[in-house]
């Protein structure tokens, strides 16, 4: 059997797309008889982010984060994040000569940008030189990827994700718990609640009906007091989850920055149309579907994605499947010669 090794800063109890992908695909490949480590956080001390204190960075040194490396003896290592963790994995592999892959979720940059006057030249400088060690680096969004091409990244490989449908379904549907006793039609949000979520562009809407929020972040309690017409449930999991998914009645995206939005699979396989921006994201994964609107005045998008028939979100929804994902993944995971 063979042993593959993810070294990643984003894990739980953190509770994001990225961390949702990593574990669903671990699940994956280890019924294909995989064996399969994690390299994160836990093992080691951690400070919270500036600015981000749900997020907590490892502190390690480098011949700590060596010898966790060798004592796993790994035949092959993919780096899923550039923080502190993928930094010193990237540099002990760059110095023992194993090729690795890598994967952009997230546009760091633009996120940065949002927290901090950091000029997006200097960022993705940093992030080109990180990935470009990589013998592939596998992007989620072809909208991404070309643009990541365009500042000189030159290894992208496009990794479609996908969706448990056994878990995000329209079964859970339950219109009459006190849980979704609001006026309807039901907007939803799941997600960070973040500045570089663009959070506030849905909060703001006029929308006739209950915006409801699920997801915890650093803005919560600021947004809670200032939009009190709007429903913020916390963060929630599982099955709780799809029960909200399935019993609201449009879900909202406002991210401008997300590089794919796992959440946007997880909402149209639980019936729920889609109102986003035109941007990357959304333009990959809804495009000319049918299964929501994109349109630049989010409003009007989510006046319209409403009306759009649940059984059509349902059956677009089914055409993202793990399995592939996870075969692309091994695809273009550079085995190391033992």
């Amino acid at each position: 059997m063979k042993t593959i090794l993810i070294v990643t800063d984003a894990y739980y109890p953190q509770v994001n797309g990225v961390v949702r992908t990593l574990d669903k695909l671990a699940q994956i490949l280890q019924k294909k008889n995989y064996n399969i480590k994690f390299l994160e956080p836990s093992a080691f001390p951690t400070f919270p982010m500036p600015t981000y204190k749900e997020i907590r960075l490892s502190v390690a040194l480098p011949g700590v984060v060596r010898n966790k490396i060798e004592e796993i003896n790994p035949d092959a290592i993919h780096i899923a994040t550039e923080g502190p963790l993928g930094a010193m994995a990237r540099r002990y592999c760059i110095k023992k000569n194993i090729a690795f892959s890598t994967s952009f979720h997230t546009q760091y940059p633009e996120y940065l940008r949002a927290r901090a006057p950091v000029p997006l030249k200097w960022s993705y400088a940093y992030f080109r030189r990180f990935h470009s060690a990589a013998k592939y680096c596998l992007i989620s969004s072809k909208t991404v990827a070309k643009r990541l091409q365009e500042k000189g990244f030159n290894n992208i490989v496009n990794w479609s994700l996908g969706v448990d449908s056994e878990i995000f379904n329209p079964s859970f549907r339950d219109e009459n718990s006190v849980e979704f006793n609001f006026p309807r039609p039901i907007f939803l949000y799941v997600g960070r609640v973040a500045i570089e979520k663009n959070i506030e562009d849905f909060l703001k809407l006029n929308l006739q009906g209950t915006k409801l929020i699920v997801g915890s972040g650093p803005q919560l309690e600021q947004l809670k007091k200032q939009y009190q017409d709007c429903v913020f449930v916390g963060p929630k999991k599982g099955i709780e989850l799809s029960r909200y998914y399935a019993s609201a009645d449009c879900f909202v995206f406002p991210s401008k920055t997300d590089t794919f939005g796992l959440v946007l699979l997880e909402a149209m396989a639980s019936g729920l149309p889609v109102a986003a921006y035109p941007v990357q994201g959304p333009l990959d994964v809804i495009a000319d579907s049918g299964a929501g609107i994109l349109d630049e005045n989010l409003q009007i998008a989510a006046q319209r994605a409403v009306k759009i028939a649940r059984e059509k979100c349902v059956q677009y929804a089914r055409k993202f499947s793990w399995e592939r994902s996870a075969q692309i993944f091994l695809d273009n995971l550079p085995f190391i010669e033992k």
